[in-house]
């Protein structure tokens, strides 16, 4: 049984924020200090975080529950399990086709995880930058 009322759940999930999150403006600030101009909210399948049309690379930053990493930050919800088993299965499955979408129309795609930026945020940024210097070496 859950210990919140369903007025009360309605609630918290709406507060959820799905744009401008801390983690992607954190990685957002990060890449402009450094001089990378990127689009956000821009029509491409799948509503990637961030984007750099010229270089057709696509960033996504995923939240681990929302999207399954597999790390102690994407535990199952123990109430309505249904639900939530079909829900995150379901963003799994649209992720790759996604991914498979995107590569097909020559997009190079990068996954930045929540847990990985709170752990290792600069590692995993500098990695972000040489694999969109990479991608623009080959374009």
């Amino acid at each position: 049984m859950d210990k919140i009322s369903k007025k009360r759940r309605s609630w918290n999930m709406f507060r959820i924020k799905s744009r401008n999150t801390s983690p992607e403006l954190s990685v957002r600030k990060f890449l402009y200090k450094k001089g990378f101009r990127f689009r956000v909210n821009y029509k491409l399948e799948g509503k990637p975080d961030v984007i750099f049309p010229k270089r057709k690379v696509a960033v996504f930053i995923n939240g681990c529950f929302w999207h399954r990493h597999g790390c102690k930050n994407s535990i199952m919800p123990k109430t309505n399990r249904g639900f939530w088993k079909n829900k995150l299965e379901s963003n799994v499955r649209r992720d790759k086709k996604v991914e498979k979408i995107l590569k097909k129309q020559g997009w190079g795609i990068y996954k930045l995880w929540e847990c990985e930026l709170e752990q290792k945020k600069e590692k995993i940024l500098k990695s972000l930058i040489n694999y969109i210097k990479e991608k623009s070496r080959i374009l």
